[in-house]
């Protein structure tokens, strides 16, 4: 990997994981207004620390191990550093499992959001899309059978691994859902600030699976996914104290990200199945899809009067 290559997926890792966690910004800001200025500082600051790499950090490098047990422990952290022949064909032998299963439940998330969520409609057909929500459910079953399918043919443990991330998005759903509901608790009276920092630590955790599995699509560098969803998780809460009301204003931005999750989810399952991707391709393609939905928002926003 040149340092042309090492920026790029740094710079990219540290895009997507702003852009897929502002929602969990949003929830953070919300909550954090009700908090005392103690409380607040001490969750900006430890829990940036928490997020980082106790999450952000310490979940890829248990994925990579127990994907790649043969590794170990220091092996699964610096994996695609080492020159070991061994190590390069545990990682090729692995890796399409850990791919696959991330590349699944990245595109079920994005067909999730589709079908189902509320949006601002950024693209022709998201309407259409958004009231044929009951086909949701079908969808998903049906590329979940044609993924497991192709895999048991290629190789075995690939099919599980699918199964695997379809399970973690169902999983995760069911947290998201019971967030959206915790935030209405954690905005009433009376809730101790302890509670409330607790709660935003498991809220938090959860919205990270999102940016922790993207990453891989980027690279399977340990290294590199600290450094750049560290990056990202900075930036997630530098819009927390400050800027949560402007990043409101562009409303085309959660748009960009998950059609960024779906481009990279669908890099990961080519990529299972033995499709030679370029190292540039994921970066490059999250900096063009946000971008356009970016200027597309600035373009829709309303010009500030005169008086």
């Amino acid at each position: 990997m040149d340092w042309l290559s090492v920026f790029l997926t740094i710079a990219g890792l540290g895009l997507f994981e702003t852009i897929s966690s502002i929602d969990n910004a949003i929830i953070n800001a919300e909550v954090l207004s009700t908090m005392q200025p103690k409380a607040r500082r001490w969750f900006l600051v430890w829990g940036l620390l928490i997020a980082v790499f106790l999450i952000r950090g310490l979940l890829p490098w248990l994925i990579v191990w127990a994907t790649m047990p043969a590794l170990g422990p220091l092996g699964a952290l610096t994996a695609t550093f080492s020159s070991d022949p061994q190590v390069h064909e545990a990682i090729e032998r692995s890796a399409p499992i850990l791919l696959i299963g991330g590349g699944t439940f990245l595109v079920f998330l994005f067909f999730h959001w589709l079908f189902l969520e509320p949006k601002h409609f950024g693209l022709r057909g998201e309407r259409f899309f958004q009231r044929q929500g009951v086909w949701f459910y079908a969808v998903i079953s049906v590329l979940l059978t044609v993924i497991v399918w192709f895999a048991l043919d290629q190789f075995p443990a690939m099919a599980f691994g699918a199964v695997v991330g379809s399970t973690a998005f169902f999983i995760t759903h069911g947290f998201k859902e019971n967030a959206a509901q915790s935030e209405k608790e954690l905005m009433r009276e009376g809730l101790s600030d302890v509670s409330k920092i607790f709660y935003l630590e498991v809220i938090d955790a959860t919205f990270s699976i999102d940016g922790v599995l993207g990453a891989f699509a980027f690279t399977l560098s340990v290294p590199l996914i600290l450094l750049g969803n560290g990056l990202g998780a900075f930036v997630v809460r530098e819009l927390t104290i400050g800027n949560i009301e402007r990043i409101k204003k562009y409303i085309y931005i959660k748009n960009g990200a998950m059609y960024s999750i779906l481009f990279l989810g669908t890099i990961m399952l080519l990529e299972s199945f033995g499709v030679q991707v370029p190292s540039w391709v994921s970066p490059v393609l999250t900096f063009g899809v946000v971008g356009f939905f970016f200027f597309k928002s600035r373009r829709e926003m309303p010009v500030p009067s005169a008086e």
